[in-house]
């Protein structure tokens, strides 16, 4: 007989998924999504009682121009409309947020809208360690603007500790209501993630801040490394459809709902929007796990290789880009 106190029951009510199908998704195709593909997960997020569904980047049309990059890398207020119409958190049950790239990608002094004028309930700032003190602004001026926010510290598995440490102390003193391990080049092992969540924890300890995790999948690990920093309390997780992501992608929102317990999740619209809408993309782009990840992820070299070798005449030559990446060793 089980009974609710079971170790395998992993409802915990305070645990929030975010699916970045859109977002994440986005660095595979230029984010030239269609409007029906958006809406589609958009609904499927509504219907699955997912909590936030990232829409896109809220980059600038400067860094990134509208003629090779589709509406959802922009984010623009009107764009966003057209799929969502007057969406409310409150009507829907789900809360929308875009991200901003420190390092020149965002102009975000001028770009978000003031919260109460925008359908965007967060935002979400991404840096790497050497950007912390451009995402601090970033973050005041977010939560100025009315935002819930974020703060997601990349490629975490090429920082030294040092340097964690530093960016933590500078973290804990911004608005930002959650703080994401962000394992950008999929290089992270259960021992790592062990290492990195209590971090963090320990860091923001008595701040009220949550700790995130956002898992890439060039070692099959995205799943399992999500699950750890669950087990060892991350309450924030990320997730995309089908693993649509950059790269080796993302911890499947499959997997996840699966793994989860809290009855508010129902699985049976993501699976439809996998077969309907996500599914027939696989024949057109191409993302997940493959060797080539696999060598980048064990490296902990950026993806941009494997992609470059993915889109190149020989993407199943593994031998000669295993010895094109060690001889850059």
């Amino acid at each position: 007989m089980t009974t609710k106190k079971a170790p395998w029951i992993t409802y915990r009510p305070e645990l929030k998924v975010l699916d970045c199908t859109i977002r994440d998704g986005g660095l595979v195709n230029d984010s030239q999504f269609t409007d029906d593909e958006v809406k589609a997960v958009y609904e499927t997020c509504v219907e699955a009682g997912l909590d936030y569904m990232e829409i896109g980047y809220m980059n600038s049309t400067e860094a990134f121009p509208k003629d090779q990059y589709g509406p959802w890398r922009h984010s623009a207020e009107e764009d966003l409309r057209r799929v969502v119409g007057d969406h409310t958190a409150k009507k829907t049950g789900l809360k929308l947020c875009a991200m901003l790239d420190a390092g020149g990608k965002s102009d975000w002094e001028k770009q978000p809208l003031p919260r109460k004028d925008s359908v965007l309930d967060m935002l979400r700032i991404a840096c790497y360690a050497s950007q912390i003190a451009e995402a601090t602004e970033m973050l005041h001026h977010a939560h100025e603007l009315g935002y819930e926010t974020c703060l997601n510290i990349m490629a975490i598995s090429t920082v030294k500790e040092m340097e964690i440490d530093q960016v933590l102390e500078i973290a804990k003193d911004t608005p930002a209501e959650v703080v994401v391990v962000v394992d950008s080049n999929g290089n992270l092992y259960r021992e790592q993630v062990d290492f990195l969540v209590k971090k963090y924890m320990k860091a923001l300890e008595g701040t009220g801040k949550e700790v995130g995790m956002h898992a890439h999948n060039n070692l099959q690990l995205a799943f399992a490394n999500t699950i750890e920093a669950i087990i060892l309390g991350c309450n924030r997780v990320d997730s995309t459809m089908m693993g649509l992501g950059r790269g080796a992608g993302n911890c499947p929102t499959e997997l996840l709902l699966g793994f989860l317990k809290n009855p508010k999740f129902k699985l049976r619209p993501v699976l439809k929007t996998i077969q309907e809408t996500i599914l027939p993309m696989k024949q057109k782009i191409d993302w997940g796990p493959s060797i080539p990840y696999q060598i980048t992820g064990q490296l902990n070299a950026h993806p941009r290789y494997a992609i470059a070798c993915r889109d190149g005449d020989t993407p199943d030559d593994y031998v000669a880009f295993y010895d094109q990446m060690m001889s850059e060793e």
